[in-house]
């Protein structure tokens, strides 16, 4: 199930993973975003297991040829069933910690400008090291992704060749972690994702601060530009996410970082593209 970008054609097969979590979403593209007082119409629905995990490493999955192996959390309920079958049915090796907890949902609108709002409902649910999961395979990965785990288990991810994160796994469990983080990719634009070199020891080697549609800063280096869209805009849903898993994928086949940069801008574009993040 490739994805249309010319450079994928140089990515070997890899051995790819995620550690993360997953959000159940209701995508609605409306005739107006909500204020009060105002009823809103639904002009098209789409309902699809998505969040940053289970965005990167469909992404990923769409860019080589090998299955991706996702660690995650989920409520033992009939969404969580729903959420496996789905991401399974994306090329992925879905390994699930159950928990006795609902699988968090959300709702994610855009208008007819692309402009975006996002609700989402319940907790994150997060693996652990403590989960009976086959975490020896992160040892043989090629790539590894994280966006949500506790501190043991990010200490084990960096058994990969390259050990890439985002800021979402909170700064907290980043620095009890203290690993040496190949790359850690962020929201230039959410404050709440923006954290400094010296809050990290070790420090990444590099950062990446995305900017949507104004490309983005790496950090050591320079600013990058964005890809051209290859359509229409349609929403910003999980263009970030695209972004970091073309970024790892290409760390992961030993690309230089501006060539991975470069793919993950073109994913990053695709994404904005397409209603809901797998089109």
């Amino acid at each position: 199930m490739g994805l249309p970008l010319s450079s994928t054609s140089a990515l070997p097969p890899l051995r790819l993973a995620v550690v993360g979590h997953v959000e159940w979403v209701e995508f609605l593209a409306v005739d107006q975003l909500p204020h009060p007082g105002a009823i809103g119409h639904a002009l098209r629905t789409l309902q699809e297991p998505a969040g940053g995990g289970a965005v990167v490493a469909v992404q990923m999955a769409r860019l080589q040829p090998l299955p991706v192996q996702f660690f995650t959390a989920l409520g033992r309920d009939s969404i969580g069933k729903a959420c496996v079958q789905r991401l399974e049915e994306l090329g992925l090796d879905v390994h699930v910690a159950w928990r006795e907890a609902p699988t968090r949902r959300g709702v994610s609108m855009v208008d007819g400008e692309g402009d975006r709002a996002i609700t989402v409902i319940g907790e994150r649910l997060t693996p652990s090291l403590e989960d009976d999961l086959p975490w020896e395979a992160l040892g043989e990965c090629d790539g590894l992704f994280v966006t949500a785990a506790d501190a043991p288990l990010l200490k084990a991810c960096r058994s990969a060749a390259v050990l890439a994160a985002t800021p979402r796994v909170r700064l907290p469990v980043l620095q009890e972690a203290g690993v040496s983080l190949d790359v850690l990719i962020g929201s230039g634009l959410d404050p709440s994702e923006r954290v400094e070199p010296e809050q990290l020891n070790p420090a990444p080697q590099t950062i990446i601060r995305t900017e949507g549609a104004a490309g983005g800063l790496s950090l050591p280096g320079n600013r990058y530009d964005p890809a051209p869209l290859p359509g229409p805009l349609v929403e910003s849903y999980g263009c970030g996410d695209s972004f970091a898993a073309g970024v790892v994928s290409g760390l992961a086949a030993r690309w230089t970082l501006a060539q991975a940069i470069a793919l993950g801008a073109k994913c990053g574009a695709a994404c904005a593209s397409r209603f809901g993040p797998y089109g």
